[in-house]
């Protein structure tokens, strides 16, 4: 049986994940959950799993959690904030640390689980953008396994088994091309963040959600990849598949194309983290090619989609700048849903964030230069964002 730790229990990502371990109570049990502030959730996830230990964002709910957790036979121990995270993230006898946390946040906790000797099933692809000069060279420090649990980069991965060295050229990673892959350009400007929450496919948080129609989620996803799998950013392109059916393929030296298809549904790729080099057996609904319909590609338009271009550009420019990248988007992104600045202003905020910090750049940042650029990134959105529409600054 194996030992699991789960960050963000009450995201999409965790409740998924605990739905695989209440499906296989035999294969893995729960050592640690960690959450933000959703108590109607997390209370009876406790509840359920009985986990040694738990975090919560504020510890001023402290008493509304144990007011929840009244009659338990004991109780797990209870840490708070960002400390109680990367606290839990390193307890105990875990095995494995799945990393579900939205943004950076998840960065400091993955590094406390790295270095207390857990592998890592990554659903957290910003630890990866904005750390992986540091995160990298820990993982072979230490010994551990970084596997990936989002669906395309676990089909990558899935492709990749069997695969002798030298034997990839190319990467092709797949996206529904968000609320927005039919509306023409001319449109974007009217966008509200109701039409950004509306995903087609997928069931996600708000912030993944507005990545996906800005199409950053890709553009981070190839910055993860170019980290994960050691390809160069030439080796890495787009396509956009709107069934969302094929999770991602890879091309070989022989240009043999291998694609992993699944419904679309982040248990799959999630119980493989988990399972690696095994396979569960699921109840799952098996795909049927019949019913999935046409599958269907087109390349992504560079116009509507200007986060892609500022994704590649910052994964090439490297060292710190794919922190600043990310971090510019966290934060325009939560300006965006916070009704303070518009659509379009998303990637104009993160270019000229980019833009400004290309002469303070740092081609081999430690953890604290990193964090720096974090910081210095958002409160730069931040600063614009007061200062002018960012239509008129670029």
């Amino acid at each position: 049986m194996k030992a699991i730790t789960l960050l963000g229990s009450t995201g999409s990502i965790g409740t998924q994940t605990l739905d695989i371990v209440a499906h296989h109570p035999d294969k893995f049990r729960i050592v640690g959950l960690a959450a933000g502030r959703n108590l109607e959730l997390f209370i009876p996830q406790v509840r359920q799993f009985r986990p040694e230990i738990i975090s919560i964002a504020d510890p001023n709910q402290k008493q509304a959690l144990l007011d929840g957790l009244v009659g338990l036979d004991s109780l797990p121990k209870i840490v708070f904030g960002a400390e109680g995270i990367a606290e839990v993230a390193a307890y105990g006898d875990a095995q494995a640390v799945v990393t579900g946390i939205v943004g950076c946040a998840g960065l400091l906790p993955t590094i406390a689980a790295i270095k207390a000797g857990k592998d890592i099933a990554l659903a957290n692809k910003e630890t990866l953008i904005a750390g992986g000069p540091v995160v990298l060279p820990l993982v072979e420090e230490y010994g551990v396994k970084l596997l990936p649990a989002d669906s395309e980069h676990s089909a990558i991965f899935q492709c990749l088994q069997g695969v002798p060295t030298g034997g990839l050229r190319r990467i092709i990673l797949t996206a529904s091309g968000g609320a927005f892959r039919d509306w023409p350009v001319e449109k974007l400007n009217q966008v509200t963040v109701a039409d950004a929450l509306k995903h087609p496919n997928w069931s996600m948080g708000p912030k993944i959600t507005v990545d996906s129609a800005t199409l950053m989620n890709k553009g981070l996803e190839v910055i993860e990849a170019h980290y994960l799998f050691g390809a160069s950013y030439d080796q890495i392109d787009i396509v956009i598949h709107p069934q969302s059916i094929i999770h991602s393929l890879i091309e070989l030296q022989d240009t043999s194309v291998l694609a992993q298809l699944g419904w679309p549904d982040m248990r799959l790729p999630l119980l493989y983290a988990l399972s690696w080099p095994e396979r569960v057996a699921t109840d799952w609904s098996p795909l049927d090619l019949v019913k999935s319909g046409d599958l269907t590609f087109r390349t992504p338009d560079h116009q509507k989609y200007p986060c892609m271009n500022l994704a590649y550009g910052a994964g090439r420019a490297g060292g710190a700048m794919p922190a600043v990248l990310n971090a510019a988007n966290e934060q325009a992104v939560a300006l965006f849903l916070d009704g303070q600045v518009d659509f379009l202003d998303i990637p104009r905020l993160i270019e000229l964030t980019c833009s400004q910090f290309e002469h303070q750049n740092i081609p081999a940042p430690g953890l604290a230069d990193i964090l720096h650029a974090d910081q210095w990134a958002r409160a730069r959105v931040q600063d614009q964002a007061k200062r002018a529409k960012p239509a008129v600054l670029i």
